[in-house]
C-alpha cells in the first residue's frame, strides 16, 4: 500500500474499552468501544485523523489559509479550527443558515480558535464554500479547501490506518478479543469515515460487518457515495480493491426527523451510555448511531453471541449547545 505524507497530531492509539455494564443492561452481546472521541485536538474527534492527512497536504501546497463549512455545531469545523490555530494557520468556516448570535458548544470554539466564521444564510453552503475560496485566491491569501467532513480521499485513507491500528491492537490482545469483532458500528454522514473503514478492513483481513447508522442519508445515496469514495481511495493508495454499492452496509432507519434533530432514540441512548459506563455521546452523531445500535440488539437484528466494537467519532462538545442541553438530562 502507498504510504501519504501524513502530520503527527491525534493522540494514537486510541484505546479499545469492554462495556460488561451496559452490554448487561441490554442482555446482548459482547459490546466493545473504540474511544476516537479521545484523539486529543480540541476535545477530540474522527476527523483529527483525517486533517493529519489533510494538513500535510495543505503544507506541501504552501498553504497559508485553511477553509471548510458545515453545520452551525460542526465537529469537524472545530477540529480544523482548532488545527489551523496550532500550526499557524488562517482559518475561514463557512456555515449553515444565519449567525445566532449567541455562541454555545462547537460555535463558542470556533471563535476562541480564532477563526472567521461566514454564514451562508438562505445560500447554498457549497455555494458560499467555493465563492470563499474564490476570494482567498484572489486576494493571495494562498487558500486550502477541505471538504464538508473532511471526506475525500486523503480523509477516508486515515480511516485505512484506522482500521489497520484496530487490527495491530486486537491481535496484541489490547482490547481483550481473542478475533475479530463480528461487527463494527458507527454513525455515517459524509462517508470518509465508512470508505476508509471499508478499505481498511479489505486491507487488514477484517471478516466481520462494517455498518454505518446513516444520520442524515438514505442508504441508497450513503451507499453510492462510500462505495466511489472508496474505490478512489483505493487507486490513491494502489490497493487492487473494488466495490460495488451493494458491499456498502447502512441502516438509515434512525434518520427520524431529519440530522440534527435530537428524539427519544437519542436521549434514551445518551442516558443508557452514561448511566451504565460513563461514556458521553453527543446528539447528533453518535447519540444516533449508539440508539440504532441498542435497537439492532434489542430487536435480535444483533445476536447475543456476537461481539460488537462501537466506533465512538467523537461530537460531544455539541452536548453543551443551547439547543441540546436541557434535552439530554
Amino acid at each position: 500500500m502507498k504510504p501519504l505524507p501524513r502530520m503527527k497530531i491525534a493522540h494514537l492509539p486510541t484505546p479499545i474499552e469492554e462495556m460488561p455494564r451496559l452490554s448487561a443492561e441490554l442482555a446482548g452481546p459482547r459490546l466493545f468501544i473504540k474511544r476516537d472521541d479521545q484523539t486529543g485536538l480540541a476535545f477530540g474527534g474522527n476527523k483529527t485523523r483525517k486533517i493529519e492527512f489533510l494538513l500535510a497536504d495543505a503544507q506541501s501546497h504552501g498553504a497559508q489559509t485553511l477553509i471548510t463549512g458545515g453545520a452551525i455545531q460542526s465537529n469537524h469545523c472545530r477540529q480544523v479550527a482548532a488545527a489551523a490555530a496550532r500550526f499557524g494557520y488562517s482559518c475561514l468556516l463557512v456555515l449553515a443558515g444565519d449567525d445566532p448570535g449567541d455562541y454555545s458548544a462547537n460555535l463558542m470554539l470556533d471563535r476562541m480558535f480564532g477563526a472567521d466564521l461566514i454564514w451562508a444564510g438562505k445560500q447554498s453552503r457549497d455555494q458560499v464554500l467555493e465563492a470563499t475560496f474564490q476570494t482567498a485566491l484572489v486576494e493571495g491569501r494562498r487558500p486550502y479547501l477541505i471538504p464538508y467532513g473532511g471526506s475525500n480521499t486523503l480523509g477516508a485513507a486515515a480511516y485505512v490506518a484506522a482500521v489497520q491500528e484496530l487490527a495491530e491492537q486486537i491481535n496484541c490482545g489490547e482490547c481483550a478479543l481473542i478475533e475479530n469483532p463480528d461487527w463494527i458500528v458507527f454513525a455515517s454522514s459524509s462517508g470518509g469515515t465508512q470508505a476508509g473503514m471499508m478499505l481498511g478492513g479489505k486491507v487488514a483481513n477484517f471478516n466481520g460487518k462494517i455498518l454505518g447508522i446513516s444520520v442524515d442519508e438514505p442508504s441508497n445515496n450513503l451507499q453510492t457515495r462510500v462505495a466511489n469514495l472508496a474505490n478512489q481511495t483505493a487507486k490513491l493508495l494502489d490497493v487492487d480493491c473494488q466495490f460495488s454499492d451493494t458491499d456498502v452496509l447502512v441502516n438509515s432507519v434512525y434518520i427520524n426527523d431529519g440530522y440534527g434533530v435530537m428524539g427519544e432514540l437519542e436521549r434514551g441512548a445518551i442516558a443508557l451510555f452514561a448511566k451504565t459506563e460513563g461514556i458521553l455521546l453527543d446528539p447528533v452523531y453518535t447519540g444516533r448511531a449508539a440508539g440504532g445500535l441498542i435497537d439492532l440488539i434489542r430487536s435480535g437484528f444483533i445476536g447475543k453471541e456476537d461481539s460488537v466494537l462501537f466506533w465512538h467519532t467523537g461530537g460531544t462538545p455539541a452536548l453543551f449547545a443551547d439547543n441540546y442541553r436541557n434535552m439530554v438530562i
